[in-house]
């Protein structure tokens, strides 16, 4: 593990006690001789749970792929039919038809392999549509192209009955739903397991305040924070900040204490896990560029609070430290008890 580094519980921007940016004492970020035994317990917490809980996480969304999958291979007729006119019609199919060729192939390489606009892959893949503003013809072009290239790279081995000439059988088709859809979840096997983690971390938190007599209440992203009703707490709380250029970022939980702190500011709480120690320090900066954002709108005075578990180094505490972030380990809940809620 890296060495603590950067401890002191000062913001570099604005060289202001973390206090008064929190309106309490810090829980952790100025207990660095804690840091390693917090560290090795919240290591060996994610551990626990990913060898209890992730499998089944992929598991079950690999049976909703494999549907999804089904359903695709349906529109385009078991891939006999890869037209411009279904990728039009049925835009959505475009990553069932990426992991049905051999090799399998990414958005990039889809781009570059048939020449056509990123733009129309990104939409189709992102936003399971196509360009709306894109003249008819052009679009029809560049559709052609995509089904010409998924027509030459189609997997001979998954759909048998293609060069066969013929239609394909049940079982066929429920076969290489299975391979697709295994491929699809393969590329997406640390988001499922994060999302898995994210909502797992969001329910502990929902019943550490309901316990304490709190209600959950969705606040409206366009009103101000400081409107939000006392003893009430959020989830996913998309919230406006910026002066001249304003932006939407969002806020995995935000609580309004029953009795409403001076200037009426909720906590804020980012629920954090990783089950690595590259990826935390790859995406620290994220949480140093939220609270820059949110205290550019709200002032110096608002404060945002990391749940943590997993792989979080003493680099990366030692970042947000400096930062003026606070954070409570999942593993000891209890230390949100200081906040006073």
């Amino acid at each position: 593990m890296e060495p603590a580094h950067r401890c002191c519980p000062t913001s570099r921007r604005t060289r202001r006690p973390v206090v008064q940016q929190l309106l309490t004492m810090p829980i952790n970020s100025d207990k660095p001789h804690l840091w390693k035994a917090d560290i090795a317990a919240s290591v060996d917490q994610f551990n626990a749970w990913f060898m209890r809980a992730a499998p089944k996480a992929y598991r079950d969304t690999r049976v909703t792929t494999t549907q999804a999958v089904l359903d695709a291979l349906q529109l385009t007729k078991g891939h006999r039919a890869i037209t411009a006119d279904v990728l039009k019609a049925h835009p959505g199919v475009l990553p069932t038809l990426r992991m049905s060729t051999c090799p399998p192939i990414a958005v990039d390489r889809l781009v570059g392999l048939s020449g056509c606009n990123k733009t129309v892959v990104m939409s189709m893949e992102k936003y399971q549509r196509v360009p709306p503003r894109m003249a008819a013809p052009t679009l029809d072009q560049e559709l052609g192209r995509i089904s010409r290239i998924f027509s030459q790279l189609l997997d001979p081995d998954l759909f048998p009955w293609i060069p066969a000439g013929r239609a394909p059988g049940k079982a066929e088709l429920e076969r290489a739903a299975t391979v697709v859809a295994d491929r699809l979840c393969g590329a997406l096997a640390n988001p499922i397991v994060r999302n898995a983690q994210e909502q797992r971390q969001l329910a502990l938190l929902g019943d550490y305040l309901d316990k304490r007599g709190y209600k959950r209440k969705p606040h409206p992203g366009g009103k101000p924070l400081t409107d939000m009703a006392a003893g009430t707490y959020a989830f996913r709380l998309p919230v406006t900040v910026g002066a001249e250029r304003k932006v939407t970022v969002p806020i995995d939980v935000a609580i309004q204490p029953k009795r409403p702190r001076p200037g009426k500011l909720p906590v804020l709480i980012e629920a954090k896990s990783a089950g690595d120690y590259t990826n935390t320090n790859k995406r620290r900066k994220e949480e140093a560029t939220k609270i820059r954002q949110l205290q550019a709108t709200y002032g110096e005075k608002i404060g945002l609070l990391l749940f943590l578990c997993g792989y979080f180094d003493s680099g990366y505490l030692g970042y947000e430290a400096a930062e003026g972030i606070d954070w409570v380990w999942e593993h000891r809940l209890s230390d949100l008890d200081q906040l006073g809620l």
